[in-house]
């Protein structure tokens, strides 16, 4: 075998290394910045890092737990020196467990965890509020150093879905102590007291013709001015 044909087949070996390796920069480019905004990983003796190992197909990735297809789950921002969760936060949305204690964040967060209904424990510095109050929560615990805030309530489930939403519209949880209220099938607008869906067809057909109307308002108006002047 001549060494041109050897060179060949070694080039043609390396080629799946290659192929991997450029997937797993990829990859790595392609973690949520909410992960990397404060320096360092998960601590080995966090919340996080026990849930993360719980299960085989979880991974520890800067300062995130993820799944195997990058979705958070975890999120351990302890001792990051925040005075608010940043811009980045809401990347997070799907994570079960945050830890922000030994922060100095502000008492009140606010829509801060807007979205967030997969939220399940939060731990948060001893003197800022669990989001939503304590009655958003199953149960809240006062430590030394931090406060916990576990099992999040569906505010639906209760009379306040009821009372907030429209007749022909349904409550949806949109986080700890947040509502959002949505049209049931077959109705929309004002406080879903229209039925039907919205007619895109016609909305582009009126707005075309206004469009067109207008259009010949103006080039009949210019073309008079050009033959006047």
């Amino acid at each position: 075998m001549s060494s041109r044909e050897s060179g060949k087949r070694i080039d043609l070996q390396c080629w799946p290394m290659a192929l991997l390796l450029a997937l797993g920069v990829e990859g790595a480019l392609a973690l949520p910045e909410v992960c990397t905004q404060c320096p360092g990983s998960v601590q080995n003796l966090s919340q996080v890092a026990r849930y993360c190992k719980k299960s085989s197909t979880l991974m520890v990735q800067a300062r995130c737990c993820t799944n195997q297809k990058g979705t958070i789950l975890g999120l351990d921002l302890q001792n990051c020196s925040l005075k608010d969760p940043g811009p980045n936060f809401p990347q997070a949305y799907t994570a079960v467990i945050v830890d922000l204690q030994t922060n100095p964040l502000k008492a009140d967060l606010g829509n801060t965890f807007r979205g967030f209904t997969q939220l399940k424990t939060l731990i948060l510095p001893q003197a800022v509020n669990c989001p939503g109050g304590n009655n958003t929560w199953e149960n809240v615990s006062i430590h030394v150093n931090s406060k916990i805030c576990e099992g999040q309530k569906n505010l639906c489930n209760g009379t306040v879905g009821l009372e907030m939403c429209p007749e022909n519209g349904s409550c949806l949880s949109n986080g700890p102590g947040l509502t959002q209220c949505t049209c049931s099938d077959g109705f929309r607008g004002y406080k879903c007291m229209r039925q039907g869906s919205f007619s895109l067809l016609m909305f582009f057909g009126i707005l075309g013709s206004t469009t067109l109307s207008i259009s010949f308002l103006l080039w009949g108006t210019q073309r008079r001015t050009a033959k006047s002047s």
